[in-house]
């Protein structure tokens, strides 16, 4: 590596074993000099242990000083609550890399973080609505995008600490400001699971046993656990508000022609949408 970083030398620690960090764990075995796991949930670290996910599993940080690569992979407030923290325990250089869902809060806090910290903000766009290290999957990432932001303290060996981790589980590296990722993302992840939540407390209980394909599959992400999300939409709310906005308009268009009974404008607009559909999962 022109930068002298190999990850295949580094000892990696990641801070959650989830869906998304046990899924990294398996993308990066034998990628890696040894791997670390830490998680709060006891029978998790059990599990990850099982299975030789992780070389060594904690519950506590006392083992963070070992590390070259650290990788929080927890829900976005607990990251918040998290970086603070990390000076107590890491005295030495280490690489700093998250995977949370919105991007400009962490890094604002990462920014903080003393010169020993060489940081950079990440989000793997993949995942399921099951969560836990049961759920997790060594080709999640495989030809997903996955968006690095950089600050300007980022330094190339953390962009290549990036870059690396990125090639190795698959996936296809996006590079944008944390500003336009959380702008993008609300439209594309967090206002669809506020949609798929708002289509199953609409429904009629008594309606339930109707339901066919069409319902489940535009009302699975109601199934996404609530402390999943209640950091990503504090964090994101302006963006996640101008979404509701732009949705609610687009309703209120097709609800105010259907009280007219302007089929021939609900038609172009049902139309056009089935034309931006396809371009959108045809790219």
């Amino acid at each position: 590596m022109e930068d002298g970083f190999s990850l295949d030398d580094s000892v990696v620690g990641i801070v959650g074993l989830g869906l998304m960090g046990g899924s990294l764990a398996m993308s990066l075995k034998g990628k890696r000099a040894r791997l670390i796991g830490f998680d709060t949930h006891l029978p998790t670290l059990q599990l990850a242990l099982a299975i030789g996910l992780v070389d060594h599993a904690s519950s506590d940080f006392s083992s963070l000083s070992q590390l070259d690569v650290l990788i929080l992979a927890t829900p976005v407030n607990v990251i918040v609550d998290i970086i603070p923290t990390l000076p107590s325990f890491i005295k030495q250089s280490c690489i700093l890399m998250d995977l949370g869902s919105t991007k400009k809060l962490i890094l604002e806090s990462m920014n903080q973080l003393p010169d020993n910290f060489e940081v950079i903000g990440a989000h793997p766009i993949c995942g399921k609505e099951k969560l836990g290290l049961e759920h997790a999957d060594a080709n999640l990432f495989q030809n997903a995008p996955f968006v690095i932001t950089s600050l300007e303290r980022t330094t190339p060996k953390a962009k290549s600490a990036a870059q690396q981790i990125i090639s190795i589980v698959g996936a296809n590296c996006i590079e944008m400001s944390a500003d336009a990722h959380d702008r993008a993302l609300a439209f594309t992840s967090h206002l669809p699971f506020l949609l798929s939540s708002a289509l199953v407390n609409a429904l009629p209980k008594e309606f339930a046993e109707f339901i066919g394909p069409g319902f489940r599959s535009n009302s699975r992400l109601a199934d996404t656990p609530s402390h999943m999300m209640i950091g990503i939409l504090q964090s994101n709310r302006e963006n996640v508000l101008k979404a509701i906005q732009s949705f609610r308009d687009s309703l209120t268009e097709l609800e105010e022609n259907l009280q007219t009974e302007n089929y021939i404008q609900i038609e172009r607009t049902l139309t056009r949408s089935r034309f931006s559909y396809q371009e959108i999962v045809n790219r």
